[in-house]
C-alpha cells in the first residue's frame, strides 16, 4: 500500500526540494558538476555507476532543468551537460550541506572542507536574512503559509507569523514566558529535550 501524502507535504518547499536533489547519486553528479566536470566519460569515472543508470540519471537531471545537455562533438555526436542558472543555485545549498555535516566531525575527520581560493584559508558558510543580516537559524525565524498555501496549510502554519516572536525577552517584563518561536519550534517550557 503507498504511503498517504499530506496535501501540505506536497506544497512544502522542503519536500519538492528533496524531490529535486534528495538521492545521493544527484549530488554525486552536482558535485562533480561544480568541480567542473561535463562530459558522461567524467562522470562515469568519478561515481561508478552504471551507464544505463547514469544515462537516466543525467536525463532526470535534465528533465528538471538542472542541467542542460549540449553536443560538444558532431561525428559520433557527443554531449556534454552544463549546469543551468538554476543548477547553479544550488552551490549555497551543497556548501551549506556538507558544512552541516563538517560542524559534526572533529577537524581532523573532515574528508573535505571549503577553503577559500585566494588564501587557503577554512571558511564557514553562514545563511542570513539580508535585511537583518541575521542568521536564519535564529529561532525568531519560522515557516509560514505563503501566497500560494492551500487551505490544509494554511491551517497548519496559522498562528505563526499573527503574533511577534519578542514574548520572553530578558527584560521586557515577561520572563519565563515563552516565545512564539519556541512555541512553534517545541523548545518552550512545557516540551521535552530531545537531549
Amino acid at each position: 500500500m503507498p504511503a498517504r501524502i499530506r496535501i501540505e507535504d506536497r506544497e512544502c518547499p522542503l519536500s519538492t526540494a528533496v524531490s529535486y536533489v534528495g538521492e545521493w547519486w544527484t549530488i554525486l553528479i552536482l558535485h562533480d558538476c561544480f568541480d567542473g566536470y561535463t562530459r558522461f566519460d567524467q562522470y562515469l569515472e568519478n561515481i561508478g555507476l552504471s551507464s544505463s543508470m547514469l544515462t537516466t540519471r543525467l536525463k532526470t537531471l535534465v528533465d528538471r532543468g538542472i542541467l542542460a545537455k549540449r553536443a560538444y562533438q558532431e561525428r559520433p555526436v557527443r554531449y556534454e551537460y552544463v549546469l543551468t542558472d538554476f543548477g547553479r543555485s544550488l552551490r549555497p545549498v551543497l556548501v551549506a550541506l556538507a558544512a552541516w555535516r563538517n560542524a559534526q566531525l572533529a577537524p581532523e575527520e573532515r574528508a573535505m572542507i571549503l577553503v577559500d581560493s585566494e588564501t587557503g584559508r577554512e571558511v564557514e558558510p553562514v545563511v542570513i536574512e539580508p535585511v537583518s543580516g541575521a542568521s536564519v537559524a535564529d529561532p525568531r525565524f519560522v515557516f509560514a503559509a505563503g501566497p500560494a498555501a492551500g487551505p490544509e496549510m494554511r491551517e497548519r502554519y496559522r498562528d505563526r507569523s499573527a503574533e511577534p516572536a519578542t514574548e520572553g525577552v530578558p527584560g521586557d517584563g515577561r520572563e519565563g514566558a515563552e516565545t512564539a518561536a519556541e512555541r512553534l519550534l517545541g523548545q518552550g517550557p512545557g516540551y521535552a529535550s530531545a537531549g
